[in-house]
Order: structure tokens, then sequence, then C-alpha cells
């Protein structure tokens, strides 16, 4: 069975489908027939359009979701910024603090828990590209939380749609949508706009996020794959409606806004959804479920064919994001280097690892929770122990990545490290280069004898034959 065997028990019911139209109602009757924003909607409820997309997008990209609740959104005091000297997710705005440009390969140790802070507090800019406030580009974060957000408190991004990684722990989220559990081996994703919070019911957790500033994740084109494989649209797991009536505690509605914290107050829950119908809401994909497709013949394709989710920029083919994974996967190509080969990229790759060993780096630098960076045009590849054993290993029918999963952030944008991620952190591996590849040793070896066949005279070439100018010279 293509799934993942959780510890931690599902205790919710979803909607199947990848941006399928859904619609939901806790309350039979809830959602109106046949008109979105009816003079009196039923039972009293108040009509509100969510709008992820521009009202005027192509009907095959717009994306709105219509909600019926006990009280609309707009009903809070003003917004007041929040911890103003310390939480800034858009450090390019602080003389003081910047975004690091560099070019060398970058590793991280595993980061830290941390016990004293919830979910809100747990987020830590590791590196990105572009500006929120323009809304390009995406942000490449960790948390580690200890805590559950505050019983009266939500949460919510206005600067782009959250791809959450579990690394470790359970997340139990409430959306305004529904609740979502998700797991290590789980991915979730809150599209920009959605109000959250996230309760912590085994302790402890930490992961990886990408939040990606300009549009949503799509699924990748299969093209001559066909019309199946990969990751699979009817996998993906979307929240059925819950609410509560509650119209008389006050509750705070935290905001993250070009990359400040802001926070108003409301005499209401913004959990009081009773039915919703649309194609803007948040969803969960179990990774196992992931149909991975390899060579059967020879070489090793390109690290695309593991793409879970994209977000194509406006030249086809080039993301500013790729969500991709390295699963559990069988290797059997002949006369082939298996692992992924030496390469430099346009593209920008930061790596995360949620368990087990990932089969390129097995020189045990590389582990769960910990990273990696290899930014535009930075080579990189198998550690040096890797490329000994692969190199030599015999090509029989192999299976790899068995109990592990690695996954990839992956940007044609050139991505740039926080003073957080390069030095507060404190998890930068000095020695990374040091240890994957300055050991790997030449094997070059000439021919003996050294000669050259370039057809002259109808004759070998040997060293210092005149003929073989410019090609062969004493």
């Amino acid at each position: 069975m293509p799934s993942s065997q959780f510890a931690h028990k599902e205790k919710y019911r979803y909607q199947n489908g990848f941006n399928s139209y859904h619609e939901s109602e806790a309350v039979e009757g809830a959602l109106p027939i046949g008109a979105n924003s009816p003079q009196k909607p039923p039972y009293g409820l108040y009509a509100e359009k969510l709008s992820g997309t521009a009202f005027t997008a192509p009907r095959h990209e717009n994306q709105q979701t219509w909600l019926y609740r006990v009280l609309p959104s707009c009903g809070h005091s003003n917004f007041e910024p929040r911890e103003s000297s310390t939480y800034n997710t858009n450090p390019e705005n602080k003389p003081y603090e910047k975004i690091h440009h560099i070019p060398n390969q970058l590793r991280w140790d595993p980061f830290d828990l941390d016990e004293t802070v919830d979910w809100v507090h747990s987020l830590h800019l590791v590196a990105g590209a572009g500006d929120p406030t323009m809304k390009q580009g995406l942000g490449m974060y960790i948390y580690a939380a200890g805590k559950s957000m505050d019983a009266k408190e939500a949460f919510y991004s206005a600067d782009g749609d959250f791809l959450i990684v579990p690394q470790h722990g359970v997340l139990d989220i409430r959306t305004e949508l529904g609740r979502l559990l998700v797991r290590p081996n789980e991915i979730a994703v809150i599209p920009r706009g959605i109000k959250y919070r996230v309760d912590l019911p085994d302790g402890p957790v930490r992961g990886y996020i990408l939040e990606l500033y300009q549009g949503h994740f799509q699924l990748p084109e299969l093209g001559p794959i066909g019309s199946n494989c990969l990751a699979n649209a009817r996998d993906f797991q979307a929240p059925i409606a819950d609410f509560d009536e509650d119209t008389e505690t006050e509750w705070h509605v935290l905001c993250k806004f070009a990359g400040h914290l802001f926070s108003a107050r409301q005499g209401h829950t913004p959990f009081d959804v009773v039915a919703w119908h649309g194609l803007y809401y948040p969803y969960k994909y179990d990774l196992a479920r992931f149909n991975t497709m390899g060579s059967v013949s020879f070489d090793h394709p390109d690290p695309s064919i593991y793409t879970v989710l994209t977000a194509q920029s406006d030249h086809p083919g080039t993301a500013v994001a790729d969500f991709v994974i390295f699963p559990p996967r069988w290797l059997v190509a002949e006369d082939t280097f298996r692992p992924p080969w030496y390469h430099r990229n346009t593209m920008s790759e930061f790596m995360g690892l949620i368990q087990g060993q990932y089969d390129a780096k097995t020189g045990g630098g590389f582990q769960p929770a910990g990273a990696s960076l290899h930014n535009v045009m930075a080579g990189h590849g198998p550690d040096a122990s890797t490329h000994e054993k692969a190199s030599n290993a015999e090509l029989q029918p192999r299976k790899v990545g068995e109990g592990s999963m690695a996954f990839m952030f992956e940007s044609c944008l050139m991505v740039g490290v926080t003073d957080w991620g390069l030095k507060k952190c404190k998890k930068v591996q000095e020695g990374y280069n040091a240890e994957s590849w300055e050991p790997l040793k030449p094997h070059f070896k000439r021919p003996t004898p050294a000669k050259i066949d370039n057809g002259v005279d109808g004759k070998d070439g040997v060293i210092g034959d005149k003929a073989q100018v410019p090609h062969w010279t004493s």
C-alpha cells in the first residue's frame, strides 16, 4: 500500500483532489444554491469572498473561495506592529541585517529544537530571494517550536503561500476552512491570507518551510510520461468545514506582512466558517504516495523527475520554486554511475533531510533536520566516499533510500543567506568542502602509447608527428 505508516493516527476526514473545485458544509443547507451572494444567505450567515488571484486571472489560473461565516473577517481592531525590533523575516529592510549573496556551497548541522516558542515565533528565515512586497521570489525557513499557539490566537501570512515540510513532531493545524493533521513524511500548503493556528499534540516540532511570494503551487506537466505518475491529483487532501460559534471571547489575529509581525483584536473567533466552496484552500499530501520514475536502461535522469509541486516563472519550464523529493526507489540502470552526477546548475538548490540517509551523501555530514545550499553555478555532487563506492559497486538491481526521505527546494533565483542562517544559528559546517570533495583523487591515465587517430594520410598520429599540427606537437 503506497502510504506512510504513521505512529500518530489520522483523526480528521478530508476531500481528495488537487486543484479540484471543492465544497463543504458543516451544517446541511448552509451553502446557497445557484448563487454566491444572496441577499440573505442561509441561517443568517455572512458571505465573504477569498481571492487568491486577481479577479481577471485566466480561468485556468483563477483561484477563489466563497466562505459562509458567522461574522466577516473585517470585524477587528486596527493592526498594530508587534515585536517590531525582533520579529523580521524580510531582513533587506534592516540596514544592520542583510541577505548575504555568496557562491560557496553551504551545509548546516541539524537545527535545534526550541521548546520555549510557539509556531509564530519559531520561524527563522535561512535563505531567500526577491521581495514579498513586490510579490516576487521566495523564502526558505526553519521552524522549531515547543508550545502550541495560544488558544485564542490565529496567524496568517499576507506575504505568500507556506509549503510546510515536517521533520519531527506532529502539527495539528486548524484553518478557517477546516482541520489538517500533518506528520513527518507529509507536507501541507497553507495559501496566502488563510488564518490558522497550530497545536502540538506530541510535543516539540521541527521542519522546513518554503514561502512562495508569487503565484501558487501546481502539479508539474507530465509530457511524454502520460496522464499519471509522480504526484497524482487524487492523493491530495483538503479539509472539510468545521466551525465554532464564539462571538463573545477576545481573539488576537497575528499577521506576517512584508516580513513583520502585526496583531489585531477581535471579539469573535476567526474559525467560524460554516460552509465554503471554491478552488483556494489548504491541503496536505503523503510523500509515500509519490510514484517515482527512473531509467530502465542507462544513465541517471535529471532530478526534475522527482518534482512533487512547482511554481513556474513567466518563462515556461523555469521555476521560481520546485519542491522535489528523493524517496525510496529502485536503481537498475546498466553501466551507469547511479548516484546524481557532478554538476553545476543555473538553479539554486536548498536540500533538507526528513529521515534516514540520503544516498548521494553517505559520509554522515548531511543529517536529518540539517540542510545544504548549492547556489547558482556552485559545483556539487556525491561526496568522495560515495563516489568511490558507486564507481566500484556491482550493478545489480538495488533499492536505495529505504527508510529515508530527502527533499529539495529548487529555484531559478540566486538565493541569499540571512545573518541568522550564516552566523546566528551556529550550524554552518565550516569543513563542508574539505570533507566532501577535496578528498576526490584523479583517476585519469594517458593511453599507452599515446596516439591520436585523425585520419591524416590514413595513419595513426604519434607524439611529435608534425602532420598532426595543431592537434599533436612535440
